[in-house]
């Protein structure tokens, strides 16, 4: 007995070394789940010779200064209907991910769900992901094109791309996740970022943020309507905030810390 006491609070302390007092998941007041994500370093980029590598992939280390919880979904219409009140989508599905969502309109949402009570009781301001923040989150800890290695059978399983796609969205979380719960990190729809485009710094950097400096703003991850190799974890592109198409949404993510009161639901 003494024994199981003992490998329970070791495994404990353990997490929380990683995870400090927050919970690993956290269900919201819309039923959106959102992942911890642990603070970390990692090489953010391609390499010279990896197929459809594009010329701003430039490789460089970049540090995760701070944990943070990202949407293990893309935003659903069912969501962004609660909080919006329309639904713009061109791929009715309450489960599908929102699109035809401009940068705008992504920002507006996570204010607007900030700003819901059960939200602001809980002390969770919602932003859209740095985009070192996005592909870190994708990565989950692998070095290779897409988190789920360069074999065709795996990519089936695990995006919604051009080829398998049916010219359309799918319902959110079909394909598998990857090692840190997190679904349709390829494909499905492209995902707005927070940032303005620019290209790379050389050297190490610490959560790779630029303010300004284009007049496109980042997506990430490709989508239903475009190749395997635009579903890179690497591949970055950038279009204009205003700009609504349909094969562009986002997930959502939350800065630590955020309070956690016995009334919510995390898990």
């Amino acid at each position: 007995m003494r024994f199981v006491l003992l490998c329970i609070l070791l495994a404990s302390r353990s997490m929380t070394s990683v995870y400090g007092k927050q919970p690993k998941e956290i269900t919201n007041s819309i039923g959106m789940k959102l992942v911890l994500i642990p603070a970390g370093t990692f090489t953010m980029g391609s390499p010279a010779e990896e197929v459809g590598r594009i010329y701003d992939e430039t490789q460089h280390e970049v540090t995760i200064s701070m944990s943070y919880y990202f949407g293990a979904y893309e935003v659903t219409q069912d969501q962004y209907e609660k909080v919006m009140g329309d639904n713009p989508s061109k791929f009715k599905g309450a489960k599908n991910p929102v699109e035809t969502v401009s940068w705008d309109d992504a920002v507006t949402f996570c204010k607007k769900l900030s700003e819901l009570p059960e939200e602001t009781e809980a002390g969770r301001e919602y932003r859209l992901p740095m985009e070192a923040e996005w592909e870190y989150a994708c990565r989950a800890g692998s070095k290779i094109r897409y988190r789920f290695g360069d074999s065709p059978i795996l990519r089936e399983e695990t995006a919604w791309f051009g080829e398998n796609s049916e010219r359309k969205t799918h319902p959110v979380g079909e394909k598998k996740a990857n090692r840190w719960g997190l679904y349709d990190m390829h494909g499905n729809v492209y995902e707005w970022c927070q940032d303005w485009y620019a290209p790379y710094p050389s050297g190490t950097t610490t959560n790779n943020q630029w303010p300004s400096g284009s007049s496109g703003r980042v997506i990430r991850g490709g989508s239903w309507a475009g190749g395997a190799t635009f579903c890179r974890a690497a591949m970055r592109s950038a279009i204009d905030p205003s700009r609504r198409t349909s094969a562009n949404g986002f997930r959502v993510a939350i800065s630590l810390p955020a309070k956690q009161p016995e009334s919510t639901s995390a898990k």
